[in-house]
C-alpha cells in the first residue's frame, strides 16, 4: 500500500480518483481521515469506512477535508460521523504557513478573534494567509474554522447530554443565535433535531459533571509504549500515568481542571477490532471547569498522543529503511507531543547531563511546589497546576537554585522561560522547525541537541533528529552525529519516529536522553 499512499502526500495535487474508489470499495481503515467521499444523490459526505454507503461509483465525489465537502454543499453522515475521523497529518503535505494556521484554527485561534489577528501572530499579511489556505486546503480561514466548530458541536450533540447552549459555546461559537443559524445552513436541520435522532446511550456527564469525548486515531497504536515513555517524565503533582490511563491537571486561559485519557482498544483486552466503535479511539474525561476551553484542549490531547499519525505508512517506510526488527516489536509507535511546550523544555533540561531519573523527578517536584499553583482535584497524586513560563521567568534562576536546581541548569531553565514568555521562542505545532531550534539555542545558550529534543516534541515535526545526542548515537550504534545523519537519510521524512524507536529501545538501559556535558552538575 505504500505506492498507493504516496498519492496523498501532496495536497497541491489532485486526488487520484481510481485510488479513492478502490479504498472506498475495500473500506480500508488506513484511508480514514485521509479523504472523504460525498454522494451526489443524497447530499451527504462520509468517511471511506462508512458501513451505510452503497452507491454507484459515478455518484461519488472525493474531498481531502470535511471543510471542502461542506463548502461544496454536502452535509456529514449521521452513521460514520466524519467528526470522529482521525485528522490528516499535514506536516509533509502543505506549506509551513498553512500547517501553522490550520493547527491554530483547529485549536480555536479564530474563536472570538479575527483572521487579521491570526495573520499578525504568524507574521504574514491577512491576504497572504487567506491565499495560502485557499491554495493548500481549498477553503478560507473562516470556512475552516466554521467546519471545526460545527463538527465538534455535532459530536457533542450526538455523544453528550450537554445543553445546546453549552454545546454552542464549547464549540467556539460566540452566540447561540449564530450557532443555530450556522447549523441550520450547513446541516439543514436545527441542533435539537439532530439530538432527537440519536437514540443510542450517551456517554454524557457523570454525577460529578465530567464530560466524556472520544478522539479517533488510525490503528495500530503502541499505547503501552507511549505511556511507558511518559511515565518517568510525568511532573509530580501535575501528571499521573497509570497502567492504561493518563491523568493530569491543566490550565487553558481562565479555565483549570483535570483530564483523564484512556485507550478503548486496550481497555477491552482484545486490541484493535475493525468495525468496533470502542476501538480506534481514545476516551477523554474532562472536568466541567474545562468545557469552555474544549476546542484548544482537544487539540492539545491530539498533539500529546500523536493521534493524527499514519502508522501504517510510517512503519512500512521505516521497516524498508533498515528498522524492520524495531518496527515489528512496536507497531504503531507514536512520537509523543506536548500539552505545553514549556513543560517539555523543563523536562529535557532537568534530565540533561548525567542526572538520574529519580533525581530529576525530585527536582521537578520541588519546582512544582514552589512555582506551580495548587488546585483541588480530589484525586490522589494530583494537586498542582504546572509552573508556566511566565511564573518561572518572573522567579528567575535564583529561585530555582533555592529549591536545589544546580546553577547552570537553573540559568538554562530561567533563560528558556524568559524566551518563551516574551515571545522570542514559540513552541507551537506548525512553527518553523529550524528557526525555532536556532532561536531556542541562541536565546538560552543550551546545546543544539537539547533544542532539537525540545522542538521534536513541542513542535511535533516528524523529521526532527537530535543527531548530537550521545544517547541516540549509542542506541543507533554509531560514534558521532555525522554517522547518524548519514544513516538517517533512509529514514526521512520520519526521522523523528525512527528516533522514538531508538529511544524506546534504549529506555530499559541506564540511559537519560539529552546528555549535554555543559549542564552536568559535577
Amino acid at each position: 500500500m505504500i505506492t498507493t499512499n504516496v498519492e496523498f502526500t501532496d495536497r497541491s495535487a489532485r486526488l487520484d480518483e481510481d485510488v479513492c474508489q478502490r479504498a472506498v470499495h475495500a473500506r480500508d481503515a488506513r484511508f480514514d481521515g485521509v479523504f472523504f467521499v460525498a454522494i451526489t444523490s443524497t447530499g451527504i459526505y462520509c468517511r471511506p469506512i462508512c458501513p451505510a454507503r452503497v452507491t454507484y461509483p459515478d455518484r461519488r465525489r472525493f474531498f481531502r477535508t470535511a471543510a471542502e465537502a461542506e463548502r461544496a454543499g454536502f452535509r456529514p453522515c449521521l452513521r460514520c460521523r466524519p467528526e470522529l475521523a482521525p485528522g490528516r497529518a499535514l506536516c509533509d503535505a502543505v506549506s509551513r504557513l498553512a500547517v501553522a494556521a490550520a493547527h491554530r484554527i483547529a485549536a480555536g485561534a479564530l474563536n472570538g478573534r479575527s483572521v487579521a489577528q491570526l495573520a499578525r501572530e504568524l507574521c504574514v499579511s491577512e491576504r497572504h494567509l487567506r491565499r495560502a489556505l485557499e491554495r493548500e486546503l481549498g477553503v478560507s480561514p473562516v470556512e475552516l474554522a466554521q467546519s471545526h466548530r460545527l463538527l465538534l458541536a455535532k459530536q457533542l450533540l450526538a455523544d453528550t447530554d450537554l445543553p445546546i447552549a453549552r454545546v454552542a459555546y464549547a464549540s467556539g461559537f460566540q452566540s447561540l443565535r449564530r450557532f443555530n443559524a450556522a447549523f441550520r445552513e450547513h446541516y439543514r436541520m436545527p441542533p435539537s433535531a439532530l439530538r432527537r435522532t440519536q437514540r443510542q446511550t450517551r456517554a454524557g456527564r457523570d454525577g460529578a459533571g465530567t464530560l466524556t469525548v472520544t478522539l479517533g486515531y488510525r490503528p495500530p497504536f503502541a499505547w503501552y509504549e507511549l505511556l511507558a515513555f511518559l511515565r518517568p517524565r510525568a511532573l509530580p503533582g501535575v501528571e499521573v500515568v497509570g497502567p492504561n490511563r493518563y491523568t493530569r491537571t491543566l490550565r487553558i486561559g481562565d479555565c483549570a481542571g483535570v483530564i483523564s485519557v484512556r485507550d478503548g482498544a486496550h481497555a477491552n483486552g482484545r486490541g484493535y477490532v475493525p468495525g468496533d466503535r470502542r476501538t480506534g479511539h481514545v476516551t477523554v474525561d474532562i472536568s466541567a471547569d474545562l468545557i469552555p476551553a474544549l476546542m484548544p484542549l482537544l487539540s492539545r490531547v491530539r498533539h500529546l498522543f500523536d493521534l493524527d499519525a499514519e502508522p501504517a505508512v510510517v512503519d512500512a517506510h521505516l521497516a524498508q529503511s533498515g528498522m524492520a526488527e524495531l518496527v515489528a516489536l512496536r507497531r504503531g509507535l507514536r512520537m509523543p507531543g506536548a500539552i505545553d511546550g514549556f513543560e517539555v523544555a523543563l523536562d529535557v533540561l532537568l534530565r540533561a547531563g548525567d542526572v538520574r531519573p529519580a533525581a530529576a523527578s525530585a527536582l521537578a517536584r520541588r519546582i512544582v511546589c514552589a512555582l506551580g499553583e495548587p488546585i483541588e482535584t480530589g484525586i490522589p497524586g494530583l494537586g498542582w497546576l504546572a509552573p508556566t513560563a511566565h511564573r518561572v521567568a518572573d522567579a528567575g534562576a535564583a529561585k530555582l537554585e533555592e529549591v536545589g536546581v544546580p546553577r547552570l541548569r537553573a540559568l538554562a531553565i530561567a533563560a528558556t522561560a524568559r524566551a518563551i514568555a516574551d515571545g522570542r521562542v514559540r513552541l507551537d505545532v506548525g512553527s518553523d522547525v529550524d528557526g525555532t531550534q536556532a532561536a531556542l539555542a541562541e536565546a538560552t545558550g543550551i546545546a543544539r541537541s537539547l533544542a532539537a529534543l525540545i522542538v521534536m516534541r513541542a513542535v511535533r515535526w516528524p523529521d526532527t533528529l537530535p543527531a548530537d545526542d550521545p544517547a541516540l548515537q549509542c542506541a543507533a550504534g554509531v560514534q558521532d552525529a555525522k554517522s547518524l545523519l548519514a544513516r538517517a537519510e533512509r529514514w526521512r521524512p520520519w526521522r523523528g519516529y525512527a528516533a522514538q524507536h531508538l529511544y524506546t529501545c534504549a529506555q530499559t538501559s541506564a540511559y537519560s536522553y539529552g546528555r549535554d556535558p555543559s549542564l552536568r552538575s559535577g
